[in-house]
């Protein structure tokens, strides 16, 4: 796929009509700043974070700057001074912080901390004193919370997150932690096994003592919940929170008609939608126009817009090769876009805007996500 190709794929996603026209605002932004992970094109090449800066109107993507990491990435926390907070990818075995400038200025590994290894996702407390990470104990196959100090990355506490696999955490509207317990037996070499005994599940944990407060799960043992996304701020009163999820079924036909999407609105967790990309693999998740989420299928190379008022359907906003990280992006002043990391190039999408791809400065392959650090 060309990038003209590209560029006709995101447009055609805005002339589905499922959601109604709305005017063009006045300004946009010119530039956007987003902290990412990358590689080389080959999957052997290195591994680094760092900021990418988009200039919309000169149509050009640079690299701020690039810092070289142990292994594979996932997670990033976007940091007020420029810099970024990272974590390795399961089973992750260390955490990395830079500054404005990418210089490191803090490392710290976890071989000296047990059988515990990072599942590639933190999350700030909502007092910034603390860090929450994602964790496997290997000794017992549990998914652990790890406490730890903010600017020491020390850990102070462990806590049961009540599940297996857990992956992404966020924070809910009084600073309690919901956590995404995918529930995929893993070996310390990250192979599934025994699928079977598999048990997803949303917990929420007291962010006080990491007492459990609630958790659910859906009907599919094998839908594993993975991303999560606030259509809001959580604080707000009805705010949604959309949870991206990738099927595990032995057959592929299963797999494939499996939803990608539920949504947990603070009392119930459910599938709005049976709509779904045909491979059963949402790779990320974002909230976009007026309450909804854009959701990414790398392997289906796309990205679809689900929203509320039309809660039976998944509209296509985004046709292009590896479709996957995602960022919300203001846009044209009110908000409801995204930023996504495609093959070619950075991508932008806003039912107010003209969609636009910027090329890689390099050769370069884009890790599953990403974050959005201003707009200017």
């Amino acid at each position: 796929m060309n990038r003209r190709d590209c560029l006709l794929g995101m447009t055609a996603g805005l002339a589905a009509g499922l959601l109604p026209p709305v005017a063009w605002a006045a300004t946009t932004a010119s530039h956007a700043v987003v902290g990412a992970a990358w590689r080389g094109p080959k999957p052997t090449d290195p591994q680094f974070a760092g900021v990418l800066e988009a200039d919309w109107e000169a149509r050009s993507l640079t690299i701020r700057y690039a810092v070289p990491l142990p292994t594979r990435p996932h997670g990033l926390i976007a940091e007020t001074d420029g810099g970024l907070t990272i974590c390795g990818v399961r089973p992750g075995a260390w955490i990395l912080r830079c500054d404005g400038a990418g210089k490191v200025v803090r490392q710290i590994r976890l071989d000296g901390e047990g059988e515990s290894r990072l599942g590639g996702h933190a999350v700030v407390s909502a007092d910034g004193a603390r860090l929450y990470t994602t964790e496997t104990d290997f000794a017992t196959g549990r998914g652990r919370i790890g406490v730890r100090e903010r600017t020491s990355l020390k850990k102070l506490d462990e806590w049961d997150t009540q599940g297996r696999d857990p992956h992404q955490l966020i924070l809910d509207g009084e600073g309690h932690l919901l956590v995404a317990n995918g529930g995929v037996p893993r070996t310390r070499e990250d192979r599934k096994y025994d699928l079977d005994r598999m048990s997803s599940s949303l917990a929420r944990l007291d962010v006080a003592n990491g007492k459990l407060l609630g958790q659910w799960r859906l009907d599919d043992a094998r839908l594993s919940l993975r991303h999560m996304a606030w259509n809001r701020n959580p604080a707000e009163a009805g705010a949604l929170l959309g949870i991206a999820m990738q099927a595990e079924h032995a057959a592929a036909t299963e797999r494939a008609a499996a939803p990608v999407l539920a949504v947990f609105d603070g009392e119930r967790l459910a599938i709005p939608t049976r709509a779904n990309d045909g491979v059963g693999y949402s790779g990320d998740i974002a909230p976009a126009h007026r309450g909804g989420f854009v959701l990414s299928s790398n392997q289906a190379g796309m990205a679809q817009l689900w929203h509320p008022d039309i809660p039976e359907k998944l509209q296509p906003v985004v046709k292009i090769q590896e479709a996957y990280a995602l960022a919300p992006w203001h846009g044209p002043g009110r908000g409801g876009g995204v930023v996504i990391a495609t093959a070619l190039g950075l991508g932008r999408w806003h039912p107010e805007a003209a969609p636009l791809l910027l090329p890689w400065p390099q050769p370069m392959a884009l890790d599953n996500h990403w974050v959005l650090m201003a707009e200017r």
